[in-house]
């Protein structure tokens, strides 16, 4: 089979698509013919060793998002049946509630290897099945950005009403299927962009308002004034350092700051009254467990979800063209790749 693999250097020269021997399913395990993935802005920067010793060591499989079908069965395997698609979940080791101090050791793509590959082993219980409607591009893209999405929105305050608030920044991955998860469950979505372009398709999309934060800086006043002066239920924050302060503002009393990203940067002044006198909630979410993946692949099948995607699909010797494409922010929907 083939596969990339990072092999001798974290660099993109160090990253090669290489011949390798097709593995055997151990117990308990089903072996994926990879059929699609797709890139997260995470992989990107896995490429360089961009999370220290959480990336893991050489050589490494890349990529985090994946969808394969079942091929073959390992010993004690049963009620899988062969030919079916399965998802490889993110953490491979989180399987219900906290993740626990082993954290990101069990995760796809850095330290483990990565759905990089034609063929791929998976535990069954760290896997789950996919929705018939979803072709595979669309479902190799639910591993990061959707099951973050889909926790990022279940923080939504009880009090709020009609499916509350939710304001997303940007068009990146966990930004639009918040989009699209948050008016899934009856959320009005006020949308964020600097691009006049990518805020009439967010709009296209089921966005109930945008605001282009580049002419409205001050785009958390902004969203008072397009919600009674009272704020949004709840705010995807994904900006980090440039965006939690006009976040802070655009939430209600008794709101939530659902924290997902920093790439505007790590560090940040928190104006701390205002949380504490307003009872605003700041949480951290990082993707999800097997059981959370579970819950919202049952929502997906049931409502017919389909995520977006960018208009270019790469070939599987593309990929390591289209990392790089990743940084560069042209993109609109997630990028995906087809392997089969």
């Amino acid at each position: 089979m083939k596969q990339w693999q990072i092999v001798d250097e974290w660099s993109f020269a160090g990253l090669k698509l290489l011949d390798a021997a097709r593995p055997e399913p151990g117990p308990g395990e089903v072996l994926l013919k990879m059929k699609a993935v797709s890139l997260n802005y995470r992989d990107y920067l896995m490429v360089g060793r961009g999370y220290g010793r959480m990336s893991g060591e050489l050589p490494l499989v890349p990529l985090s998002d994946g969808v394969g079908e079942v091929v073959a069965l390992g010993a004690g395997v049963e009620d899988v049946a062969l030919g079916t698609r399965r998802l490889p979940c993110f953490i491979q080791t989180w399987f219900s509630g906290d993740m626990g101090p082993a954290g990101f050791a069990g995760a796809l793509g850095g330290p483990l290897d990565g759905t990089a590959r034609e063929f791929m082993n998976v535990p069954v219980a760290s896997s789950v099945p996919v929705p018939d409607h979803l072709s595979d591009v669309e479902a190799a893209t639910l591993c990061c950005a959707a099951i973050t999405a889909w926790n990022a929105l279940a923080e939504m305050p009880a009090t709020a009403v009609d499916g509350g608030t939710v304001v997303t920044q940007g068009t990146g991955g966990v930004s639009l299927l918040a989009l699209q998860l948050a008016k899934d469950r009856g959320a009005r979505v006020i949308a964020t962009s600097s691009s006049a372009e990518k805020l009439a398709r967010l709009k296209a999309m089921g966005a109930d308002e945008t605001i282009n934060y580049r002419e409205v800086p001050d785009w958390g006043k902004a969203v008072l004034g397009l919600t009674d002066g009272l704020g949004a239920d709840l705010v995807v924050e994904v900006g980090g350092a440039s965006t939690i302060s006009q976040s802070m503002r655009a939430t209600r009393a008794d709101g939530t700051i659902s924290l997902v990203g920093n790439v505007g940067g790590s560090i940040a002044e928190v104006n701390l009254p205002l949380i504490f006198m307003f009872r605003k909630r700041l949480a951290g979410i990082s993707t999800g467990s097997v059981a959370d993946f579970h819950a919202m692949m049952a929502r997906i099948g049931e409502t017919g979800f389909r995520p977006a995607l960018d208009d270019q699909i790469y070939d599987f010797d593309g990929l390591s063209r289209a990392l790089q494409a990743l940084p560069k922010g042209q993109h609109f929907g997630k990028i995906a790749v087809r392997v089969a």
